[in-house]
């Protein structure tokens, strides 16, 4: 179950930044809202993660989702490079964060 909250985390920190991108290009209440939903989420999945797993795997995982998960959104949605070494390097993130709960 701790593994799925800090799944579901992720996917809430990667909605943050998509609201914080949406914030930026219009300044509405319902991007603030959507942006501060987005990170409450993203903070309480995340704590109820860190009831079971230790600190320092649940923040290296949760990190590792949200940054890569905002980089693969801003190429999917925004149109940002894609550029081969950026792919390269998101996947070394995501490894990294398997290799941390596999040594763990």
């Amino acid at each position: 179950m701790a593994w799925l909250s800090l799944i579901v985390a992720g996917v809430f920190e990667m909605f943050g930044v998509a609201m914080m991108n949406k914030l930026n290009r219009e300044r509405s209440w319902q991007a603030i809202s959507q942006l501060c939903l987005g990170f409450g989420g993203s903070f309480l999945f995340l704590s109820l993660a860190m009831k079971s797993l230790p600190m320092s795997t649940a923040y290296a995982v949760w990190t590792g989702i949200g940054a890569s998960g905002g980089a693969i959104l801003g190429m999917l949605l925004y149109g940002e490079s894609r550029d081969f070494r950026r792919v390269f390097f998101i996947v070394m993130i995501l490894g990294s964060a398997v290799g941390l709960k596999l040594v763990g």
